[in-house]
């Protein structure tokens, strides 16, 4: 699904001042996703092991700022206490109007944005992730939530990582049979611009677009109990070609819906 542009040469690595434990915690994340440890990197991409997270950085753009998964965040915070609960466009295009417990398997888990807000609604999300890179930040941010007074009443049990290829994992999925398959690939971006979030250019850099995301949509439709939902910029061509049962259009994005449809033998 990703294109693997430099991936496993991205290093974790550590500031100037770092003590010995911080160093130890630093390789054995390195040890854990297979990528390399370096004591000191100073070009390009690099995972940065903070003493309190993990953050991904672009060393000689300090500019760009950092990426870390912060689910008690002030802005997570606000989305999931004042966002639009079903209200929001990701709620209804999933369907938790009128549900009660909704199983989601996010096949392009990412930083985890979307996984977080479905779960705080009461969904339970296994979450897929491909990147090494980026499945280490999102476990980070998953192991500091647990660690929160708020989050950790409910988040650990809502929200679980496997760090794989989703087209194999969905082809052979062991977990829970999810009622929604919510697909949302990279897609390349045309132009530079500063309303190009931070994450999402150094993740460009990255992963690159997901050239094969079409093969996604087979094994979502087979697997997913009730609907399918691919989150789409406005604008893209539909995922395999396949035209949607459903089109919720936004300004800068869509969602797709393929509806299961069952029929008697």
């Amino acid at each position: 699904m990703l294109s693997q542009i430099a991936e496993h040469t991205i290093p974790i690595t550590v500031p100037k001042d770092a003590n010995q434990e911080l160093v130890s915690q630093a390789k054995e994340t390195a040890t854990f996703w297979g990528v390399d440890f370096k004591l000191t990197a100073k070009q390009g991409l690099a995972l940065f092991q903070q003493s309190t997270h993990l953050e991904l950085r672009q060393l000689d753009e300090p500019k760009v700022g950092a990426v870390i998964v912060d689910f008690a965040s002030n802005t997570a915070t606000h989305r999931r206490k004042h966002g639009g609960g079903k209200g929001e466009a990701v709620a209804k295009a999933v369907g938790l109007k009128g549900q009660k417990t909704w199983c989601v398997l996010d096949a392009t888990a990412g930083l985890g944005r979307d996984a977080f807000v479905l779960a705080s609604l009461g969904c339970r999300v296994d979450m897929i992730e491909r990147s090494p890179i980026v499945a280490a930040l999102l476990q980070d941010g998953l192991n500091r939530a647990a660690t929160d007074s708020e989050l950790s009443t409910w988040l650990p049990e809502k929200m679980q990582l496997h760090h794989g290829v989703a087209t194999e994992l969905l082809a052979n999925w062991q977990g829970i049979h999810p009622d929604v398959v919510y697909l949302d690939p990279m897609f390349p971006h045309r132009k530079k611009s500063a309303a190009v979030k931070k994450e999402m250019r150094l993740f460009q850099q990255l992963l690159g677009p997901d050239e094969d995301a079409d093969l996604l949509l087979a094994p979502a439709l087979a697997l997913a109990k009730k609907r399918v939902v691919v989150k789409r910029p406005a604008g893209a061509p539909y995922l395999a070609d396949k035209k949607p049962d459903i089109e919720m259009a936004g300004k800068a994005n869509r969602f797709d819906i393929y509806l299961i449809h069952i029929t008697s033998e």
